[in-house]
């Protein structure tokens, strides 16, 4: 029996463990990357463990995030990272060289490799044939301290591609349609590995569209064969000796099978406020809209804003159009200046956007009070884009082109021909905007702004365990619903006590002090619980707070592991109808938690309902440790 490349890749990582299907396997970490609105908080644990140097082959901290300057807390941080990496032998990426995965691309991944970044959309990497992975950034800091990163034996998903895109169908349909088939809950505990003869048509940049926004799945990663458009690509940007070809065994057998013919697929969008609320263009032609933004981690390929480029030379957005661009990488907007693309963007209307996240993020460009904005980003939760009443649509840069020239939601079939446009045979290489770190041994002040809070300090788990049930909550809640991450908090990722009173706000603006006059709790939640961002500071922001627990129908991968790391109770209704017979301030109490933990079952009782609730932890033998030590951090020093 042959493997997948998934299988392959993880044999040739293993550390601990079998590869048994839903069982617990620790993997070699070769590469790490942390960005800044997660990296802070990731040196300040990396530091606590008292090691000295990372001991990756490539560890690299990204400033993509939160550029804007509005006072010094930013570039404090800035600072803060940039010394802690050049200390602990990390490379820096400066401000304004790009978007971490975008900038990891093109000059850092290596087929192959293993990638751990403290950002969701880490296995854009798998677009190279790499299996990335995101995750809390205390994992990538124990990644970085040389210790293996634990996972669930995948399954192996095989996303059958067929066919060829037509002119004005994109990669990004091929993504939009696997959303559609599988859904944000359709990925959890499973890596999505492509195949097929239409796999040999997709450039890298297209197969990192597609794996990047995997993410939104909720499955750990995706990834794509390593072969001639590989090389092609590495070659390009003066790689080629990271080149190496992989792919799944001929008889490899795979756990489930999507298939998608490209030939036939037509532009598609995903509509209001979820990535898996998937139409056709054409259904919904003709919508009036406000803003058009392209860029982000899935779409600012040189690739994608070419095509872009052409498509609106020679013509103007029309006045009521606010038409923005975000390149993903200097290289990129460089590439473009240097060819007269940017121009045409210029000329067309468009502001262009420094190289970061930028509105992906709710960093500016938020679009105005009930706005229609098109967008071809990753995610359209609600309120991400700062504006709550703002209707976000996702879709491909040929989508948003057209529309944004028509100024109406417009399907690019038959109303755009793209001239042929090929990869550049040589990319533009200046990489001195990357840091390097000291030698080792050197001395390296590192330096820390007022505005860096020390990470909240956690207590073993306690026998008896007992609060209120201070929020009650729906489905699919989002850390952006947890931990709001926009323009006027991001400043503030360094400062988890701050943070914390915006914790929850976007369902309830009271939960934050009534956790705290009440010494905390517990938070009941809905199915999926915790989708979306890596972020640890959704984790964080109620241990500050003073939650126990969280009781929830299920919940998404990276989110109940940054739970476990800091000492909260992830617990999972085995009736799911208990769910709707807990209100806000119920009574709650866990006798014996300590043993519960150790056996994997909890009960917990309602006081005041006189009710009792079996609900399940769903974890391996180290994550009980680490509940029982009360997280990660002090369970690697009571090991220390």
């Amino acid at each position: 029996m042959g493997y997948t490349l998934t299988e392959k890749i993880i044999k040739a990582h293993l550390v601990v463990g079998e590869m048994v299907k839903g069982q617990e396997i620790g993997i070699k970490i070769d590469q790490t990357l942390t960005q800044d609105s997660t990296g802070t908080m990731a040196y300040l644990q990396f530091e606590a463990m008292g090691v000295p140097r990372v001991k990756t082959k490539k560890s690299l901290a990204y400033i993509d995030h939160n550029m804007l300057q509005e006072g010094p807390e930013n570039m404090d941080d800035h600072l803060y990272i940039q010394s802690v990496a050049k200390k602990h032998g990390i490379y820096y990426s400066r401000p304004g060289n790009g978007i971490c995965h975008q900038v990891q691309i093109e000059r850092f991944g290596v087929p192959g490799d293993t990638l751990l970044g403290s950002d969701s959309h880490t296995p854009t990497g798998g677009g190279l044939g790499m299996l990335a992975i995101g995750a809390g950034g205390l994992d990538v800091a124990v990644a970085m301290a040389g210790d293996p990163y634990f996972i669930t034996m995948p399954q192996v998903v095989k996303v059958e591609l067929t066919g060829k895109l037509r002119s004005g169908v994109s990669s990004k349909d091929v993504i939009l349609e696997v959303l559609r088939q599988c859904t944000v809950k359709g990925g959890v505990n499973k890596v999505f590995e492509y195949t097929g003869e239409g796999v040999k048509t997709l450039t890298v940049p297209e197969r990192a569209t597609i794996t990047n926004m995997g993410a939104e799945l909720g499955a750990t990663t995706s990834v794509f064969p390593s072969d001639e458009m590989t090389r092609i690509f590495l070659d390009a940007q003066g790689r080629v000796a990271d080149y190496q070809p992989l792919c799944a065994d001929e008889d490899a057998i795979f756990d489930e099978i999507v298939k998608v013919d490209m030939t036939v697929l037509e532009p598609l969008t995903a509509c209001p406020h979820s990535p898996d609320k998937v139409v056709k263009v054409s259904e919904i032609e003709g919508l009036a809209l406000n803003q058009v933004a392209i860029g982000s981690c899935t779409n600012s390929s040189w690739l994608d804003l070419m095509k872009v480029a052409a498509i609106v030379r020679g013509k103007t957005v029309p006045e009521n159009v606010s038409f923005v661009i975000a390149p993903g990488s200097k290289q990129v907007l460089t590439m473009l200046a240097e060819n007269g693309a940017l121009a045409d963007l210029l000329n067309a209307g468009a502001r262009v956007l420094e190289c970061g996240c930028g509105p992906c993020i709710g960093m500016g460009q938020a679009p105005c009070t009930d706005a229609v904005s098109l967008r071809t980003f990753n995610r359209n939760f609600f309120g991400r884009s700062g504006t709550p009443s703002a209707d976000v649509y996702l879709l491909s840069p040929e989508t948003a082109a057209i529309s944004a020239i028509e100024g109406v939601l417009t399907n690019p079939l038959g109303k755009v021909n793209l001239p042929e446009i090929t990869m550049p045979e040589k990319f533009l290489l200046n990489d001195t905007m990357v840091v390097a770190p000291a030698p080792e041994g050197s001395e390296v002040v590192v330096i820390k702004g007022p505005n860096i809070k020390p990470f909240p300090a956690t207590k073993p788990l306690k026998k008896k365990v007992e609060g209120k049930a201070l929020i009650v909550v729906g489905d699919n809640i989002t850390t952006d619903h947890i931990m709001p991450s926009n323009a006027k908090l991001l400043p503030y990722r360094s400062n988890i006590p701050y943070l914390s009173e915006y914790c929850l706000a976007p369902c309830d603006a009271d939960f934050p002090q009534r956790a705290l006059d009440n010494n905390g709790g517990f938070i009941i939640g809905g199915s999926n619980y915790g989708q979306g961002s890596s972020r640890e500071h959704a984790a964080l922001a109620p241990v500050f707070l003073g939650i126990k627990g969280v009781a929830a129908k299920s919940f998404a991968r990276i989110h109940q592991n940054n739970l476990i790391n800091n000492g909260i109770l992830p617990m999972v209704f085995e009736n799911e109808a208990d769910y709707d017979t807990i209100t806000q301030s119920d009574e709650l109490i866990i006798e014996n938690a300590q043993e519960a933990v150790k056996a994997g079952k909890v009960t917990l009782v309602n006081k005041t309902k006189g009710l009792t609730y079996n609900m399940a932890i769903e974890i391996s033998e180290r994550q009980k440790e680490m509940l029982l030590a009360g997280g990660l951090i002090n369970l690697i020093k009571s090991k220390k």
